[in-house]
This record gives C-alpha cells, sequence and structure tokens, in this order.
C-alpha cells in the first residue's frame, strides 16, 4: 500500500486536489477487484493551517498538520490562486513563496517515491528547486508566471501532463485527474486505470 498525501491550503482549486483525491482513493476497489490483498493507496490531506477555505468558499478539514503526518510515498501539491486588485498573491501564488510550505515540500519530496504537482501547484514545485532542469506544464492561462517561478524548467504548454520519472506535472484543474490515472497505470498497470476510469466515468487522456 502506498500513502498519499494531497497539500492543501486556502483559495485551493477545488478539483485540483478532489480530482486527484477520488482517484487514488477508487484504484484498485471501484469494481470489486480481488487482485489486491488491500487498497493500494491510502489519500490523506495535510495543511499549515486548519480549516482551508477552498475556491467558492468551500470549507474543508484537512487530515494532518504539515508538522505531523505519516511518512507519504506520493505527494501532490495542487494550485489555484491569483492577484487581489491590489497586487496581493493568494493561493498558489502566495504559497510558492512560504518557508514552510516550501521546506514541507523540499523534505517530503527527499523521501517520496512520486511528486505530483497540478495547474498552479508546479509554481510551488518551481520555486521549491524540484523543477531545475526539467520539463514541466501548468494551466494554459499561467505560463508567464510559471516561467518566473522555474526559470530553469522547460515548458511544456501543450502537454496534458509531463513524466520526468519521480517528478510528475499537469496542466490545469481536470487535467490533475488524467496525471493521476496515469500514474495509477504506470504504478499498478494500465487495466487498473482503465478500470477506474470507467467507474468514475470518465474519458481520459492517454
Amino acid at each position: 500500500m502506498r500513502t498519499v498525501a494531497i497539500l492543501l491550503f486556502d483559495a485551493i482549486e477545488v478539483l485540483d486536489f478532489a480530482g486527484p483525491f477520488e482517484v487514488f482513493g477508487v484504484a484498485g476497489r471501484s469494481t470489486g477487484q480481488t487482485r489486491f490483498s488491500e487498497p493500494p493507496f491510502t489519500v490523506f490531506t495535510v495543511a499549515e493551517n486548519t480549516p482551508v477555505s477552498a475556491r467558492n468558499g468551500l470549507s474543508i478539514n484537512p487530515t494532518y498538520r504539515l508538522d505531523n503526518h505519516p511518512k507519504a510515498d506520493i505527494i501532490v501539491v495542487p494550485g489555484g490562486g491569483g492577484f487581489h486588485p491590489d497586487g496581493t498573491p493568494f493561493g498558489s501564488r502566495r504559497e510558492m513563496n512560504n518557508p514552510v510550505v516550501l521546506n514541507w515540500v523540499r523534505q517530503s519530496a527527499e523521501s517520496a517515491e512520486l511528486v505530483l504537482s497540478v495547474c498552479t501547484g508546479s509554481f510551488v514545485l518551481g520555486k521549491a528547486g524540484l523543477l531545475d532542469g526539467l520539463a514541466a506544464t501548468t494551466h494554459f492561462m499561467a505560463i508567464d508566471g510559471m516561467r518566473q517561478a522555474a526559470p530553469n524548467t522547460e515548458i511544456r504548454p501543450a502537454e496534458r501532463y509531463v513524466d520526468n520519472g519521480k517528478i510528475i506535472t499537469s496542466a490545469g484543474i481536470s487535467a490533475g485527474i488524467d496525471m493521476s490515472l496515469y500514474v495509477v497505470g504506470r504504478l499498478l498497470g494500465k487495466d487498473v486505470a482503465d478500470e477506474t476510469a470507467r467507474y468514475m466515468q470518465y474519458d481520459y487522456w492517454q
């Protein structure tokens, strides 16, 4: 069994985290499969503070805080956010300069099997130095911001997701579902990913 930690923060895009949460949460157990003796993934959420106020006012109680949670095999960093009229950043654009979050990402990445980002979650990975010398993607409306956050990264705006081995980034919002299904297929086999997508009634990018 692998553990999946999904980072939460204020102004997070709901589908950015809920999509991967659903995929990993139902993978391998959504259609009565008997090939696994236990669910292949356990998913939990982590945040610096609680509760978290997501986009459109959704209130979320994270499972754990950043300073006290089980070891994670897979880290998911979602996106969401922007700038207030006065230029103050919020969401991922604020967290990409939050030393607490950046330190957590760096430290967690050292022992994690995989590090994933959705949408502008790639800004956080970029600021943490995890994308240096790699290729990455993000939301199509955030390419300029990505270049600033990760100047030493090859940006691939046309890609739905980009696999660097340990680090995988996805494009905007719903692309996190496709990336997560891809990861399920990479780890457990394409048949499991296909069964998961069929259960979710989701036609995913392959």
